[in-house]
């Protein structure tokens, strides 16, 4: 009977996982393989355009079709497919993730308040790594060298813009494609500067669309590249059949070498056209943290690759009887009878193609900000269910501007083609190169095995390299301009904040000058915690002390809040804070480290200072515990941080109830703030919009055995927690130093201090209440 149970109830997971995988799989068809699928419509036409309308035979036409395939085969399939999306970072994709894998597993980061505690977090390291390892002799040497660790930052950075300048390109070019069929004779063709209109207006609905998040998109969109997939899988089929069946003898490779033979250097320029079969192919790996890889493979494997096969080689059967029709193949392929629900259909796929590069753009701008390369922008959440389907409002304004520039400038398909390989091709061959490195240091293997990857991976996308550069002056140009713009602002915004990072790092205030102050620090200290964000890990930052010398008054507890990003998706709840003493017990002065993963979110979380202080307490106790088995209270291990996870009261010798609990209300300590004040706040709370918090009070258990001194400490927490809560932050501006060169003296007066004017305030990205808001004015000399 229990075995019966078991088997039902093991049935039963199953269908659910089943379920849960083939709903991902669905979604994803409108997310990521958008892009792939729409492919067709334009990768004949450009890889016959040029020099190569010297050669429409059917030797040519076989010719490309076995590139066509052959490429489809080795890169999605083979090396996307079944290698690179093992390399997922706990279940999230792209350049970044990779860069990320790299620095956790060898010292590559450049992220300047790293710690060793760091490593302690269950998500840092991949299951099954041997951390006891001989690292190799070449780990040591990338390690060693900071100058090749720069070098890794810069390929890496040059990448992800690439993948935005694939954001701007990608939807550009697949509406245009899409609407080029208005301009068939046969249908009463329109002419291109209508195209472009209708293209603008398209354009602009789907960008105004990305609010809705990725999770309504996707069921928006799925349904309709599933068909498109399904149509032109069957008008593929019926192609071949209809105009030469012989077109199957195509996939021998065979054919690449006859074709080569009869084009030469003209087939390897047309090169940059096959090229255009596989764009959108690494959204399948960046795009890998709105799904599953289980569920992306589902979808490539069980209809993208058969469909799209059966499509090219239709289409490559009529043109081996029908060369004329090389200026729209894809069109004039299909019958006439259906050519108009063709045409709905693929304009809709076209836009559902622009889709996958945009939320991939969203995923690639995020991980850049979470490690510091990118300005402070705002990234909205858009499903409480699937974690990481996320909007950039600004991100996608950007990208809109910059299609319309692109589509009202070129106006030309084969132009636009150009610019769009050379940028997909280059993102490929910076994950091929990443993905060597993650091979011997994530993975453990031998260094053949990468250098195996490389060769082979490399060498086919080196060929497709070499000619989109040939093509640099055609368009080409456009996504090199594009992402070297970006790159320059991801730089010195990576730059600046180093810069100003070292600042804090080599003036930090001595403890000898805080003990000469005494636990007063020289001032009055008012009742009240102050929170005082620094991005310093360990020390006091210099502006401490410029408020020390310039306010007659400070609170009774202070706590220096670092909120820092580790290079790992996400950290776990209960791994987040990490709790400190600054010097001696009666100083009152405390460290709060608060962990997030590039892919966490940050959010106001309402509950945060009722955490504070409750972690605060709990260390306190464990504190105490500690120097109970030591034999001395007093001397309190400073510099010491611990993992403190409090969800509750539990162990921290607080009993904690809401403020509105009238049984409790003559236990508790009263707050100090006047009645005035109190009425101000509650009227800027509904002013504002913002959630209430939940309000509690706490008090010290009296049934637990507590130190005396331990009591002592904790009253006075409390006491300041209901005295109030202030938020004090640096107001910085950074200026270089007078003897600095002319490089940076111009990355940090002008770029990096106009970028920090025009981005979102910390006060903003770190959800600070403002009228609990104290700003300080420091400049930096950098």
């Amino acid at each position: 009977m229990d075995e019966e149970i078991g088997a039902a109830a093991r049935q039963g997971q199953w269908k659910h996982q089943y379920r849960a995988l083939s709903l991902l799989a669905f979604q994803s068809f409108g997310v990521v393989y958008g892009d792939l699928s729409t492919s067709p419509l334009y990768v004949f036409k450009s890889a016959l355009s040029g020099n190569l309308h010297k050669y429409h035979d059917e030797t040519t036409i076989f010719g490309l079709l076995s590139l066509i395939f052959w490429t489809l085969t080795l890169v999605p399939l083979l090396k996307y497919v079944i290698i690179v999306l093992a390399a997922d970072d706990n279940g999230e994709g792209g350049t970044f993730a990779l860069y990320s894998l790299l620095c956790r597993h060898a010292k590559l980061s450049l992220l300047p308040n790293q710690q060793a505690a760091d490593e302690e977090l269950s998500t840092y390291y991949q299951p099954g790594i041997d951390r006891t390892a001989v690292s190799s002799p070449f780990k040591r040497f990338l390690e060693k060298h900071k100058k090749l660790r720069t070098c890794l930052l810069l390929f890496v950075l040059f990448g992800a813009c690439m993948v935005i300048g694939d954001g701007v390109l990608t939807p550009t070019i697949s509406v245009l494609s899409a609407l080029s069929g208005l301009q068939d004779p046969g249908t009463g063709g329109l002419g291109n500067g209508w195209v472009v209109c209708i293209a603008c207006v398209v354009l602009v609905g789907l960008f105004a669309l990305q609010h809705r998040g990725t999770h309504r998109v996707a069921f928006m969109f799925a349904p309709i590249v599933i068909l498109w997939l399904l149509s032109i899988g069957i008008i593929g089929l019926y192609n071949i059949i209809h105009w030469n069946p012989r077109i199957c003898l195509a996939l021998s490779p065979h054919y690449i070498v006859k074709f080569f033979k009869t084009t030469g250097r003209d087939g390897w320029i047309a090169l940059g056209g096959v090229l255009l079969a596989v764009t959108g192919t690494e959204a399948m790996f960046a795009d890998l943290g709105h799904f599953t890889a289980a569920s992306i493979r589902l979808a490539f494997v069980g209809v993208i690759y058969p469909c799209l096969v059966l499509q090219y080689m239709g289409q490559a059967a009529f043109l081996s009887k029908n060369m004329f029709a090389v200026h729209d193949s894809f069109y004039l392929s299909i019958p006439r009878t259906v050519f108009w629900p063709m045409f709905v259909l693929a304009s809709l796929a076209a836009i559902v193609g622009s889709q996958s590069i945009i939320s991939a753009t969203f995923s690639i701008v995020k991980q850049c900000l979470s490690l510091g390369c990118f300005p402070r922008v705002k990234v909205v959440h858009t499903s409480r269910w699937i974690y990481g389907q996320i909007y950039i409002p600004e991100i996608n304004w950007i990208l809109m501007v910059l299609c319309l520039a692109v589509t009202l400038g070129f106006r030309d398909i084969t132009i636009i083609g150009n610019a769009y390989g050379l940028a997909c091709i280059t993102v490929m061959f910076v994950t091929t190169w990443l993905m060597a490195l993650v091979i011997i240091f994530v993975w453990q293997k031998n260094i053949l095995l990468a250098l195996l990857f490389l060769l082979f991976f490399g060498s086919i996308e080196g060929a497709y390299l070499s000619a989109s550069f040939i093509k640099i002056p055609q368009g080409g140009w456009t996504s090199i301009a594009f992402a070297l713009v970006f790159m320059f602002i991801m730089y010195v915004w990576h730059y600046g904040t180093r810069r100003k990072y070292l600042f804090d790092l080599q003036n930090k205030v001595s403890m000898k000058w805080i003990l000469t102050l005494g636990p007063s620090l020289g001032i009055m200290r008012v009742p009240g915690i102050g929170l005082i964000y620094t991005e310093l890990v360990t020390g006091v930052p210099a502006i401490f002390s410029h408020f020390v010398t310039n306010l007659p008054a400070f609170h009774q507890v202070l706590v220096f809040v670092c909120v820092k990003s580790v290079p790992v998706p996400y950290v776990p709840a209960e791994e987040r804070y990490l709790i400190g003493r600054i010097g001696p017990r009666q100083y009152r002065m405390y460290r709060c480290i608060v962990r997030y993963g590039y892919k966490d979110l940050q959010k106001d979380d309402e509950n945060f200072e009722n955490h504070l202080v409750m972690s605060i307490a709990k260390f306190i106790q464990m504190e105490a515990e500690e120097a109970a088995s030591s034999g001395s209270y007093e001397s309190s291990n400073e510099g010491r941080m611990a993992v403190i996870h409090t969800t509750d009261a539990t162990g921290t010798g607080l009993i904690m109830r809401d403020s509105n609990d009238s049984a409790a209300g003559t236990s508790l300590t009263r707050s100090s703030k006047s009645e005035t004040l109190q009425s101000l706040q509650s009227i800027y709370e509904q002013e504002s919009g913002s959630i209430s918090r939940r309000r509690v009070r706490f008090q010290i258990s009296q049934e637990e055995q507590i130190n005396p001194q331990v009591r002592d400490e904790l009253s006075d927490l409390l006491e300041a927690k209901e005295a109030g809560v202030a938020y004090i932050i640096g107001h910085s501006y950074v200026k270089a130093r007078k003897n600095s060169n002319l490089f940076k003296s111009f990355a940090i007066n002008y770029a990096y201090s106009f970028l920090r004017k025009n981005c979102r305030g910390p006060s903003v990205t770190l959800h600070i209440p403002h009228i609990s808001l104290i700003e300080v004015g420091m400049i930096y000399y950098v």
